[in-house]
């Protein structure tokens, strides 16, 4: 099995869980690391034994023998640096929120597909145990068709302390945490075909939402994606998804501690769906770490197979529009049609 070489740009805080999941998988070597940021990109040189290093993309991706180029960096830079990669024919995993507009998102998925090696956007969140669980109970008819579902993520965890930019934008918590949750719901009720929103600022110290509520019909079916980050709870779940689906057979419940509850015609159990802790990863992130490992090894197998990823630029088109329709529908007090 020949190694897949790899790079990856941006050494941030979220891309330190990213260089442990590629030092997790069999086969993959992370050759060269780049960031704009001296003290970071040696930090993380020196953390995973990377001895080259770069601080321009440009350099990296020109004096690099590489498969594919790992993007960790934050939105505004995606659309250049995706293109850069594209130009050089290589494969292309891409940090959330893929673009801060459609057409840079689009443009992206042209470029990628004119050179031809696959694009994978790094939505992690359906990669967690519990949601995997969750859509193999309906895989197996367990509950038959669903025909509602409720996706829950209300904490009131300091967010900020790692990641101080999130407290500066216009945007928050659609774009940086209702994005995984949007894509969960499709992920278990398939392509949505309306949404309506609203949404709050709660902590005056933030310059976006951190309260989203949103409606989105499916067809025949309905869900809603619940996101706060100003919800004091005796127990904080962070960062645990909860969920409940209605089946006209059955249900699901997916509640807080990670417990699973299949109820059906052949009776109900009760399933513990508690992520593995791994070796590097500490508690309560180890749900979101498991993820990340869990996708990097999907895109992986993908580049193996030649498989699409589940999660690809153009899939992962159907989550920006609902992340861009939710900001739409809140902003104008409508129910937006999403379908393509």
């Amino acid at each position: 099995m020949a190694t897949i070489r790899g790079a990856l740009i941006g050494c941030g805080f979220f891309a330190q869980n990213q260089m442990h999941g590629w030092a997790d998988i069999e086969g993959v070597d992370i050759v060269a690391i780049c960031d704009r940021d001296r003290g970071r990109l040696d930090a993380t040189g020196e953390r995973f034994g990377i001895a080259k290093r770069y601080q321009d993309a440009g350099q990296m991706l020109a004096g690099e023998q590489l498969d594919f180029v790992d993007i960790a960096t934050t939105a505004p830079t995606h659309r250049m640096l995706v293109e850069m990669a594209a130009s050089r024919g290589l494969a292309v995993i891409c940090q959330k929120p893929f673009a801060l507009s459609m057409g840079d998102a689009e443009a992206m998925v042209r470029a990628c597909e004119a050179a031809g090696p696959p694009l994978m956007v790094h939505e992690n969140f359906r990669w967690q145990t519990p949601i995997q669980l969750v859509r193999a109970q309906i895989d197996k008819g367990l509950i038959g068709r669903p025909f509602f579902g409720r996706f829950s993520f209300r904490s009131g965890f300091d967010v900020f302390s790692g990641q101080p930019y999130l407290a500066q934008g216009q945007r928050f918590i659609i774009e940086d945490l209702g994005i995984h949750i949007l894509d969960i719901a499709r992920f278990i009720m398939g392509d949505a075909t309306s949404l309506a929103c609203r949404t709050m600022r709660i902590n005056p110290r933030i310059k976006g939402e951190d309260v989203a509520t949103m409606l989105l019909g499916h067809g025949d079916a309905t869900s809603i994606v619940d996101c706060s980050y100003a919800t004091r709870l005796a127990v904080e779940p962070f960062p645990q998804t909860l969920m409940e689906v209605d089946g006209d057979e059955g249900s699901i419940r997916l509640t807080e501690g990670y417990q699973l509850t299949v109820h059906g015609q052949g009776g109900t159990q009760v399933v513990d769906a508690s992520p593995i802790l791994l070796p590097w990863a500490q508690r309560p992130w180890h749900n979101i770490q498991e993820s990340v490992r869990a996708i990097q090894q999907h895109w992986v197998d993908c580049l193996r197979s030649g498989r699409e990823p589940q999660t690809s630029g153009r899939d992962d088109l159907k989550t920006l529009r609902l992340v861009e329709a939710a900001y739409e529908s809140a902003g104008r007090g409508t129910v937006v049609d999403v379908r393509g």
